[in-house]
């Protein structure tokens, strides 16, 4: 079992599911909160472009940071666009620092190869 290629698979699945239902049976919703629509939108780019790194670049910790920083950070921007509390929105940073440090953790491995 390929436990780094199931959750590229989770997470991609979820990327398109949610990108549809936003752009299809949340349309009038999320268009009523100006940023509402923005905040589905990037929750969604994020959520897809790091299912598809997940699942082509092999490396334990990379995946961890950008599995677990890609459901914080797209988590948390999918609330506040459906109405959650802003406060949230102090939460995305977290999700958006762990992606940042998978990329890190791939650039530091390059280095050494």
């Amino acid at each position: 079992m390929n436990v780094r290629l199931i959750t590229a698979g989770a997470l991609g699945a979820t990327g398109v599911a949610l990108g549809a239902f936003g752009a299809h049976g949340l349309k009038a919703q999320l268009n009523s909160m100006p940023e509402a629509m923005a905040w589905w939108n990037t929750a969604t780019m994020y959520l897809l472009i790091h299912a598809v790194a997940v699942g082509a670049i092999p490396g334990r910790w990379t995946a961890v940071f950008w599995s677990v920083g890609a459901v914080i950070f797209s988590t948390t921007l999918y609330a506040m666009a459906l109405g959650a509390p802003r406060w949230l929105g102090a939460i995305t940073p977290i999700g958006g620092t762990m992606l940042i440090l998978g990329w890190l953790t791939l650039f530091a491995v390059s280095l050494r190869k």
